[in-house]
This record gives structure tokens, C-alpha cells and sequence, in this order.
């Protein structure tokens, strides 16, 4: 069916990918439509083309499949249109003075002679500028979206192609479609590949090759890999494309020449048909991902060689002034391994002391005047540093003061706020990506010493590289492993049963055998998936986090968050609610930022600033807070941070938020809460693993209650085959 009119109502709009519901008014009546609608507001004429569906609530309905934004045809139509809120400037009334002055000139006058709208009695030449440019870029994403669906690309990437393309996207776009993969538009490459057969690109020409292998790349870096190997890279554009080896051989030349990508060939150990043996192996770059690593391993060595200015002669005769307790042999030794180095790493599980270490540098180095630094990864985990020691521990983003363009195209460098310190203490480094490593040691002045703590055995960082690991395995880091549990911390059965885990040791069966042990832990055994879904709901309480290996299934956060709401925030004619797709969001609701947001401001109380309130921008991935506000009137909703810290989200940036009664275990890492529930069932299998189950444990602070069925625990804590990443900062180190 088609239909062309006016959209009446916006009833619902998704701002993230343009889902819209809305009622459009035709000659003879009204219809409501629903589909991919970017840029369509009210007022607006469109003509539509799709099928009439029965919802089951809402009754008949046109699904879009297609749709077609037009120019009002009559003048009362474009009078409308342009007072409709479209326009930047236009109400009603200036609406109807443009077109009574300009009649069928309208739409020319807009397009071409901006300066004219100014012979209008109160509108300046700045306004008229303005106004113009405003139905501009309506005109513009407009004919954006018809294009792109041309070619196969929905209507909801239309958005943000043009926010990074800007008004000249379309011409763009048909001299070298590629554009899209380079802008990083998560677009089907198979699409973009199509569209530019389409408009006569060869199928062997450099330009495709080349962004075939740049293709590769990315995939590969988003699964947490910096390099590929040549012969595999090869192997995937062949398929990906049609061409030949050596199409594929040119193609990484050419992208070489253009530095776009790197090369680096590694002497490594290989087996082959059961025989190992030293071979030449070459690997293949995005040019900004070696540039990291050699960054890293060049920045990392020269801290190395330099003069050790901070090492301490009479360390013995300091620690006994700064600390009551004889430290143990292995954390004497971690001490004289940070005195003797300028950069070195600690490593070793709950209970076994990395945070006493923690607190006596600190405390070593302050009793000499010394100024000492204290970061993580995230807020949580910068926090959780804050509570442990007493001192003041903040996010290396803010440290390194880093802004939204290190995400958007990282760059290796790129100049970071210097560190004013003498120590450096970084905690949780397992989250520590290769970038953000990267702007670390931009940051850090030859003379100040390095200390670098985590957990090996957690789950890599989510961003590309293993950079803990590598800086063990290469060797050139002095490190140590603390794999004693201190006698308080033995007494837990959390602390207990994770290095239990760890060592491959299954703990079911021997959880209430261990005597003089605090009663923290809890296993229950359950394979029916509605039985564990009602004990979860049974146990839940404001104090309780839910962390489960999955996002999806019956036991996933999405489904686990919507019960948890129903009970403990249920609907509510007192509360206000927004929705968003699938997600109620409710005054009340437990929330989580899932991305960096380094533009967003907030505000919190601060009594040494002037009246009493400290302003600033950015909240980062990982924040959780409370919904205080949900104002439909002004399209916002207030969040309350854990740390304090209040801010308004448009109702546009609500894609950035999810509910937080239930978080996966990826992004629990860095955090610590009171009682966790941790259910496991089935998820995928690479969920499955070890370091997901020891990881999700170790949050626990003072109750973990486990349950699900023993099968699957026991097959994780055997499964340590944990996807292994492409990296070569071992080598380079």
C-alpha cells in the first residue's frame, strides 16, 4: 500500500536508530504508521510505502518499508510545514510571514538566497542564516536516507553516516562507497561492496582490495586482536571478495605504500604435522595498532633503563616506621621489587595482599615527601582503590584528562595531560586496553616509577591487546605472583573457593567442610530455569547485584532485568516512566552507562567549592546510579550517580543507559559489591570458561550465593581454553 501526508503525531521515537510510531494524515483520514523514520518530524509530508498489519494491542497499522520525505505541494501545506518546529527559528507566525512574502519562491529563497529572508520584518541577517541552514540539512538527510535504501542500507544507519559525513555525504558516498568502512559505520561490508560494483568500481581494483584487508582488520580488532597473520588475512579476502592471492598481494602492497597498514615479521615457534620448529611468520596491522605497540614497548624500556631516582637505600629501616605488621616474605619481596625498578608489575588473587602493598608504598613514599598517584581502569574500580587505601584514586581518563577522539580514531600520538607524580599506581590492569596503555606511559616522565597491579587471571580487557600478559611473558618487566591467602582472608569461603577455581579444583561438595570459616558462600543446586528465576526474585534486595555470564536467554541480564523491576520497581501512577524500544525506564530504576561519554555535564556536592557544588562533564562506561527524575516535559531523565555525581540525560542518550539489577560478568570487572547471586546455566560456550566463572566470583565482597547446575560449573572451572589474542608487544618488548 502507498500513502502520502501529513505526519499529524509523533507518537513514539527511538533517537538512536529512528524507530518511529506516528499518525499520518491523508485527504480522507488518519493511519498510524510504524518503521525506520529518521529525521522525520512533525509536519513533515511524506509518502510512504509497506503493509498493513493487525497488532494485537494497537490495532491496524501500516508497517513502512519504504518512505519518501516530499515538499508541501500548496502553500497552506508549506506554511505547515515550515511552522511545524521543523525549522531552527520558525514558529507559526514567522512561518506565514515567509510565505505570504515569498508565495511559490519559498522553497528557492531557503536553498539559494538565504540573505533575502532578511527584508522580512524580524529577522535578521544572523537569523536568516540560520533559518536556512536549519531546511538545508532537513533537505539534506532526507535525500541521504532515500539514497542509502537504494542500496540495500537501513534507514536507522542513515544517522549517524551523516553526523560523520556532514551535508556533502551523498557525493561522498557515490564517488568511493568504501567511505563508510573508513568511517567505521558498522554497515554489512557486503552492502557497501554491492554499491560500489554498482556504480562501475573494478572487482580487483586496489580500492576494493585494499578495503577488503582493512575489513579484516577491524573484524579482528574487535574481537580483541592487534594483528592477523599475513597467510589467514589472505585466505579471508580471497573469499570475502572473489580475487585472486596475488589481487589480495597488491592490495596489501598498495595499502603498505599508503601506510595505512604494517607489516612485521616474527621468528616464532609453530608445530606442524606434530614437529615444532622455528619459523618466519609475518603479521599484518592496522597501521595505529603497531604504532601502540611500539609505543608501548619503546616508552616502556626507556622507563626501564633509566635512572632508578626514586629507589630508596635504608628501605628496611622505613618500612618498620610506616607499618606495624612485618610484611611476609613475598610482599618484602614485591617491596624490593618496586624499590628496585622503575617499572614492575604485582599480581595475585583475593586475600593475598596486592592492597597492604598498595597502602605501604604509599605510605613509604609520603613519609619522604614523595608524591604518589593512585588510577584504574573505571570509576568502580577507582573507587573500590579509594575505599581500600584511604587516598584519592581517580580514572586514568581523567588523569590522562583523555577526550572522545581517543575512541573515535585512536591515535598512539596523541599528546595527554602529563603526571605529576613520583609513583604511579595502577590498578585492576587486566581492563588496561593497548590504547589506553599507550596514553599511560605518553603521560608518564623518565624518573617516576611505575607500578602496575591486577589479576592475570581475570578476563582480558574488552578493548584490543593483552597487555598484562604480554608484559609478564616478555620477561622485561620484573613481576611477582602473591599465592599465599593471608590468614584473615582464608577464613572466607569466596576468597577460598575462587583460588579453588583458579587451580582447576572443583569446590561443589566441599563448600560447608572447611571449619573456622566465615559463612559467605552459597551454592545451590537447580537445573529448571523457572525455580532459579523465582529464588533469584526471592533473594533480591537493594544491596544484591545479579551477575551472569550471559546478555541473553532466560537467565541473561535482558530477562533478569525486567523481572527484578516488576518486583522491586514495579509500575507505579506515582512514578514517572519513559519508554525506549524494548526498555521501560522507571523512576527509581537501577541503571548502568554501557559507553564513555565525555560530553555530558553533571554536578554534585562539594563543600570546598564556591556554594558548595562541584560542576564538571563525562561519565564513563561501567557508572551505575538511581533515577531520580524522569521530566517528559523537557525530554529528560535525572540520574543519580553512586559517586555523587548528578546528570540530566536527553531523552536521545538514552541508548547509552540499561538496567542494572543484573550486569554480565565482562561488565562487573573492576567492581566489587556486597551480595552477589550468580546464576549458571546454559550460555554460549565461549562464555563458559574459567576466567568467566573466577572473575564473576571474585566480586563478591561479603555474600556470594551461586546457583545453577553443577555440570556446566564443573565444565567451566575445566575449561581454560580462553580465545587467545593476536598480539605482538611480547615480541616487540
Amino acid at each position: 500500500m502507498e500513502l502520502t501526508g501529513v505526519i499529524e503525531t509523533i507518537i513514539y521515537k527511538n533517537e538512536s536508530n529512528g524507530y518511529t510510531i506516528a499518525l499520518l494524515e491523508t485527504e480522507s483520514v488518519e493511519t498510524t504508521i510504524v518503521g525506520y523514520l529518521p529525521f522525520i518530524v512533525k509536519g513533515d509530508n511524506i509518502k510512504v510505502q509497506g503493509k498493513m498489519v493487525n497488532h494485537p494491542d494497537y490495532g491496524e497499522q501500516l508497517k513502512v518499508d519504504t518512505f519518501e520525505k516530499i515538499m508541501p505541494e500548496t502553500l497552506d501545506a508549506l506554511e505547515k510545514y515550515l511552522g511545524s518546529g521543523s525549522i531552527k527559528g520558525v514558529g507559526p507566525s514567522t512561518a506565514k510571514k515567509i510565505v505570504k512574502k515569498f508565495k511559490t519562491e519559498t522553497i528557492d529563497v531557503m536553498r539559494s538566497e538565504p540573505e533575502r529572508l532578511a527584508e522580512i520584518k524580524g529577522i535578521t541577517s544572523v537569523k536568516a542564516k540560520e533559518i536556512c541552514e536549519s531546511f538545508i540539512e532537513s533537505w539534506d538527510l532526507w535525500q541521504i536516507v532515500e539514497f542509502l535504501e537504494k542500496f540495500g542500507i537501513g534507514t536507522q544507519s542513515a544517522q549517524s553516516i551523516y553526523k560523520k559525513l556532514g551535508p556533502d555525504t551523498i557525493n561522498q558516498i557515490k564517488s568511493d562507497p568504501y567511505i563508510l568502512e573508513e568511517i567505521g559505520i558498522k554497515v554489512d561490508f557486503a552492502q557497501i561492496d554491492k554499491m560500489a560494483i554498482e556504480i562501475g568500481i573494478e572487482r580487483n581494483s586496489l580500492r576494493r582490495v585494499g578495503m577488503g584487508i582493512i575489513h579484516g582488520l577491524n573484524l579482528a580488532t574487535y574481537n580483541g586482536h592487534s594483528c592477523v597473520l599475513k597467510s589467514n588475512l589472505i585466505d579471508y579476502v580471497v573469499a570475502l571478495l572473489g580475487v585472486s592471492e596475488e589481487d589480495v598481494e597488491s592490495g596489501l602492497k598498495d595499502m603498505q605504500a599508503k601506510e595505512k597498514i604494517m607489516l612485521e615479521e616474527r621468528e616464532e615457534i609453530t608445530t606442524v604435522d606434530g614437529k615444532t620448529e622455528m619459523t618466519n611468520q609475518i603479521w599484518v596491522y592496522l597501521e595505529n595498532f603497531y604504532r601502540a605497540e611500539m609505543n608501548i614497548a619503546q616508552r616502556i624500556n626507556g622507563l626501564q633503563n633509566s635512572t632508578n631516582t626514586k629507589k630508596i637505600n635504608d628501605l628496611n629501616k622505613i618500612i618498620k616506621k610506616v607499618i606495624d605488621i612485618e610484611p611476609s616474605e613475598k610482599q618484602r619481596e614485591a617491596l624490593d621489587i618496586i624499590n628496585n625498578n622503575n617499572v614492575s608489575i604485582i599480581t595475585g588473587g583475593p586475600g593475598t595482599g596486592k592492597t597492604t602493598i598498595i597502602k605501604t608504598v604509599i605510605n613509604i613514599y609520603k613519609s619522604l615527601g614523595k608524591k604518589t598517584v593512585l588510577c584504574a581502569p573505571t570509576g568502580r574500580a577507582a573507587k573500590r582503590m579509594t575505599e581500600a587505601t584511604g587516598e584519592e584514586a581517580k580514572t586514568l581518563h581523567r588523569l590522562l584528562e583523555i577526550g572522545k577522539t581517543v575512541e573515535e580514531k585512536p591515535n598512539p600520538n596523541m599528546n595527554v595531560s602529563p603526571i605529576d607524580a613520583d609513583v604511579v599506581i595502577i590498578d585492576e590492569m587486566s581492563m588496561v586496553d593497548l590504547f589506553l596503555m599507550n596514553y599511560v606511559l605518553n603521560g608518564i616522565f623518565k624518573g617516576t616509577k611505575l607500578v602496575l597491579v591486577g589479576d592475570i587471571d581475570q578476563l582480558p580487557s574488552v578493548g584490543p591487546g593483552n597487555v598484562l600478559q604480554d608484559l609478564i611473558e616478555s620477561k622485561k618487566v620484573p613481576y611477582i605472583a602473591l599465592n599465599k591467602i593471608f590468614r584473615q582472608a582464608a577464613k572466607s569461603k569466596i576468597i577460598v573457593n575462587s583460588h579453588k577455581v583458579n587451580e582447576g579444583i572443583n569446590f561443589i561438595g566441599e563448600i560447608n567442610q572447611e571449619e573456622d570459616t566465615i559463612d559467605d558462600f552459597e551454592f545451590i543446586s537447580d537445573s529448571n530455569t523457572k525455580n532459579l528465576q523465582e529464588r533469584i526474585l526471592d533473594l533480591y534486595k537493594i544491596d544484591v547485584q545479579v551477575i551472569t555470564p550471559t546478555k541473553k536467554g532466560e537467565l541473561g541480564t535482558k530477562t533478569l532485568n525486567k523481572l527484578i523491576q516488576d518486583k522491586i520497581n514495579p509500575e507505579d501512577t506515582k512514578k514517572n516512566e519513559k519508554k525506549f524500544g524494548d526498555i521501560i525506564f522507571r523512576e527509581g530504576d537501577k541503571i548502568m552507562q554501557t559507553k564513555n561519554n565525555y560530553d555530558i555535564e553533571w554536578y554534585k556536592e562539594n563543600l570546598q567549592k564556591e556554594n558548595g557544588i562541584e560542576y564538571g562533564s563525562g561519565v564513563f562506561n561501567g557508572e551505575m546510579g538511581i533515577i531520580t527524575q524522569i521530566n517528559s516535559y523537557e525530554g529528560t531523565i535525572t540520574i543519580n550517580f553512586e559517586d555523587g555525581k548528578m546528570a540530566n540525560y536527553a531523552y536521545s542518550d538514552l541508548e547509552q543507559l540499561e538496567h542494572a539489577y543484573a550486569i554480565t560478568v565482562h561488565k562487573s570487572q573492576g567492581s566489587e559489591f556486597e551480595t552477589v547471586i550468580m546464576p549458571i546455566l546454559n550460555a554460549a560456550q565461549m562464555l563458559l570458561t574459567r576466567n568467566v566463572l573466577y572473575t564473576g566470583m571474585t566480586r563478591a565482597k561479603k555474600k556470594l550465593i551461586i546457583m545453577g547446575n553443577e555440570g556446566i560449573i564443573e565444565y567451566m572451572i575445566n575449561n581454560v581454553n580462553s580465545k587467545k589474542r593476536n598480539s605482538g608487544l611480547k615480541c616487540k618488548l
